[in-house]
């Protein structure tokens, strides 16, 4: 793993506010896609080389989760949120950079020093109909990780938890005999939330929640999660594509592109001033019923494969205020006057 300086640490948090709970440092994961090594071997000019190709998914991204808010991170599929997500809770191992909860580094931990940070740092997935155990009953479901993580704990007390966290997001005390199958795309994300909820964790990691659910339900998940943030005081880690929903939902949003992130600012000021070329083309796509509204902006060309990353600025081939610095040069977020931070040259030098 590679540590950041000090000079790259300074774009993560904001100098002056307090620690954060979880902080990203210089995030990357590749994914090979050469096989084994038997797989990756080549005849070339008369001579046998090692030919290796990887999927760059998530390409040097700092973020910092202030305790009590929900940062939402969005962008089109395949921008590397999800990778994001699951690196953070240990999903999946990174490739380099550094993950540190309350100051403490997590990223290198072995799954069993990592147990205590289970318990308060839990993930809701994005389908509802896959991340239930077909095999278990809804009790049973939510009883394991009470189980796991207290061990100590009598059969009564576990299940007075779990009728705790069912009355909390508004589960009917007869499901538990029930399976997964029984109920509807809704019902089992809330059963879904229930578990996370059941270990009272204070970070949570809300893979796209809704996204798999009917537009008449997602509303009342909206509205479940952020209850359960005042009641519990939670932080979020919110990843989705849905701009409504963010500004619905989210303290502060991270725009991501092709495995980095474009601008981090908070809410308001990221709906009403953005800056980077990318955010402006992505919120100029929300429908509005405003007569005098501008003209979504159309961007050109073809969203570059993660396979074979361009050089510079990940975006240039698509912005129209690139020149040949972007082509050259990666662009790091440097905070704005405005409390943003933007990842643009046109931004730095004032051409936009």
């Amino acid at each position: 793993m590679t540590t950041l300086t000090e000079a790259q640490a300074q774009h993560v948090a904001s100098p002056g506010s307090p620690p954060p709970l979880l902080e990203v440092r210089g995030l990357r994961k590749r994914f090979s896609l050469s096989g084994d090594f038997l797989d990756q071997l080549r005849f070339k000019g008369g001579r046998l080389v090692r030919h290796r190709e990887f999927v760059h998914a998530i390409n040097g991204v700092d973020l910092a989760i202030q305790r009590g808010e929900a940062l939402c991170v969005v962008g089109e599929s395949g921008c590397g949120k999800s990778t994001v997500a699951r690196t953070v809770m240990g999903l999946i191992s990174p490739s380099a950079g550094e993950i540190r909860y309350a100051g403490e580094r997590i990223d290198r931990l072995s799954p069993k020093a990592l147990l205590p940070y289970r318990k308060r740092m839990q993930m809701i997935f994005q389908n509802p109909y896959a991340s239930l155990n077909p095999r278990m009953t809804i009790q049973q479901t939510l009883e394991e990780p009470i189980r796991l993580h207290h061990p100590d704990w009598d059969r009564r007390r576990v299940r007075d938890k779990v009728t705790e966290v069912m009355a909390a997001v508004g589960i009917e005390p007869d499901w538990g005999g029930r399976f997964g199958h029984e109920f509807s795309g809704g019902q089992r994300q809330r059963i879904a939330i229930a578990r996370a909820l059941a270990v009272d964790p204070e970070f949570i990691v809300a893979d796209e929640p809704i996204s798999a659910l009917d537009v008449s339900i997602q509303a009342q998940v909206l509205n479940l999660l952020m209850d359960a943030q005042r009641e519990r005081d939670l932080t979020y880690l919110f990843i989705t594509h849905d701009l409504a929903v963010v500004e619905h939902f989210g303290t502060r949003v991270a725009v991501m592109y092709l495995g980095t992130v474009c601008e981090v600012a908070t809410t308001a000021t990221l709906f009403a001033t953005p800056r980077h070329p990318y955010t402006q083309a992505l919120l100029s796509a929300i429908p509005r019923l405003e007569d005098d509204r501008p003209q979504p902006i159309r961007l050109t060309g073809e969203v570059p494969t993660p396979v074979n990353l361009p050089s510079g600025c990940v975006f240039h081939g698509r912005c129209p205020h690139a020149e040949p610095r972007c082509r050259r040069e990666v662009p790091v977020l440097r905070p704005q006057a405005d409390g943003s931070r933007v990842a643009c040259h046109a931004v730095e030098e004032g051409r936009l």
